[in-house]
């Protein structure tokens, strides 16, 4: 297994830099596979997400579309899988930002009973409760 740092992700997803978008795409679609998958950590997810909406101003609908390829990538695995496809229903249904749907899912499958939070965007999201 391999780690992979968002950036190179982000420039797969992108496609938007002419030296490291293809060197992105030859490492997902051409050096990776199922015995040698490239792997994912939930900061990369995070950092990802933001990234797309900040900087690629995607929306909700467009950000959701982005994660879950990469969930269904089978050259890919990715920590926390569930929480993230969790974090990701959340996100579709307009429940609350992504990297607050995923502190809540993370910690639910840590074994927590809620999560305590001021931000009330956040706390429209199940599993948050007011600090």
């Amino acid at each position: 297994m391999i780690g992979l740092d968002s950036n190179v992700v982000l420039r797969y997803l992108a496609q938007d830099d002419p030296v490291q978008s293809p060197r992105a795409a030859d490492l997902l679609e051409r050096q990776l596979s199922r015995n040698r998958p490239g792997f994912l950590s939930l900061v990369v997810i995070a950092e990802i997400a933001w990234v797309l909406q900040r900087s690629y101003r995607l929306q909700a609908r467009e950000l959701a579309a982005a994660i879950e390829r990469l969930l269904q990538a089978e050259v890919l695995v990715v920590e926390s899988e569930q929480a993230v496809y969790t974090a990701l229903m959340w996100l579709r249904l307009g429940r609350g930002g992504f990297a607050d749907a995923l502190i809540a899912a993370v910690a639910a499958e840590a074994g927590c009973t809620h999560t305590l939070s001021f931000d009330r965007r956040a706390l429209r999201l199940p599993g948050f409760r007011p600090a």
